[in-house]
């Protein structure tokens, strides 16, 4: 997997502020074959000028444009229509990478034979405050997804072999298109790598950040996308309340 090519998925929408230190993780990746399909969302900041900048000093960086914002599930689409990789990645423009990700992620994936892959991150303020890292389990099937998206959409990576999905336009759309993805995979795995692979900005004013709505979005993903029965749906929401707290104290939970 080494000679691949690893299409890394970028929806950018007024992310001047952090878009520099996002573009330059990706092109400092030890595995060299990338291109990164930067999607600017209609920005009204400096975004769209520091991407064909970019695009202009590294042919690596494809730059495509949606003049209106459509939002995040939108721009990925667009980006994953435009991409050209024989394996899919996904960054947004405010988070970041460790240089050795993709290649820990190509080894691990070619060693194991999954067709997805995903890997630790740091939880990190927008004060630069570590704020926590984040585990996944080794190992995990569409049940498991169940009960929490252990994949972080910003490690998440997978083979393009297995067929691209679209991002729907949901409240936790990132957490819809890797239960997909996990169901037609089968399994996917954590990367084995003696550090976390990426930065995760929490920024407060986001809209994950509004616990209620989460827990809406997710009572619909059950019932609406996944047609759980009723029971089943609470024992989940149960479960997926549990593991939202362990990832933001750090507890491990098991189960």
């Amino acid at each position: 997997m080494s000679g691949d090519l690893v299409s890394v998925i970028m929806p950018v929408y007024n992310a001047a502020a952090w878009l520099r230190r996002a573009v330059d993780s990706v092109l400092a990746q030890s595995h060299a074959n990338v291109e990164l399909v930067a999607v600017d969302d209609g920005s009204q900041d400096d975004s769209l000028a520091i991407l064909e900048t970019y695009a202009h000093a590294d042919t690596r960086v494809r730059l495509q444009r949606q003049p209106i914002n459509g939002g995040v599930a939108s721009a990925r689409n667009a980006g994953i229509a435009a991409a050209r990789g024989d394996f899919i990645a996904f960054l947004d423009a405010d988070d970041w990478w460790h240089p050795a990700k993709l290649e820990r992620q190509l080894a691990g994936m070619r060693e194991s034979g999954a067709l997805i892959s995903h890997a630790a991150y740091w939880r990190v303020a927008e004060d630069g405050r570590v704020l926590g890292q984040v585990t996944p389990p080794a190992r995990v099937d569409w049940r498991d997804m169940l009960a929490s998206n252990f994949i972080g959409n910003l490690t998440g990576m997978y083979a393009r072999s297995l067929g691209d999905v679209p991002f729907r336009c949901i409240g936790h759309e990132d957490y819809v298109f890797w239960l997909e993805q996990v169901r037609r995979a089968g399994v996917a795995v954590r990367v084995e790598s003696a550090e976390p692979l990426a930065w995760y900005l929490v920024r407060e004013r986001s809209l994950s950040a509004n616990k209620l709505r989460a827990a809406a979005w997710q009572w619909t993903i059950y019932r609406e996308v996944e047609k759980l029965g009723m029971v089943r749906s609470v024992v989940c929401m149960f479960r997926y309340a549990w593991h939202a707290l362990a990832k933001r104290t750090g507890v491990r939970p098991r189960g």
